[in-house]
């Protein structure tokens, strides 16, 4: 149980230590990003499930726009590996894309 306090300090610890860097204006830019970027994935939901293709495949082009903007954001303001991770969303909002007809 010990083990488990310790290690759960010492990640507190290091979001602690992290957390100034994330407040710089680019990254709060970055973060603004990613907020509006999940907006527009409940939006292509409720697009799709009402099938308006159209629609819901403009609504992952914006998606894109958002994650890329936030990925260069990130990488502007030095979180690096926030922005590997959002190369992962892109991966996968490709695949959504082709899933769903919109290439």
């Amino acid at each position: 149980m010990r083990h488990v306090l310790r290690l759960a300090v010492s990640a507190g610890l290091a979001l602690t230590v992290a957390a100034p860097a994330f407040a710089a204006p680019a990254c709060l830019d970055a973060q603004r990003k990613i907020d509006e970027a999940n907006a527009l994935r409940y939006q292509f939901r409720q697009e799709a499930r009402l099938g308006n293709h159209d629609r819901a495949c403009d609504t992952l082009d914006e998606i894109g726009d958002r994650y890329a903007d936030a990925r260069d954001a990130f990488e502007d303001c030095g979180a690096g590996v926030v922005a590997i991770d959002l190369r992962s969303e892109s991966r996968a909002l490709r695949t959504a894309k082709s899933v769903n007809r919109c290439d």
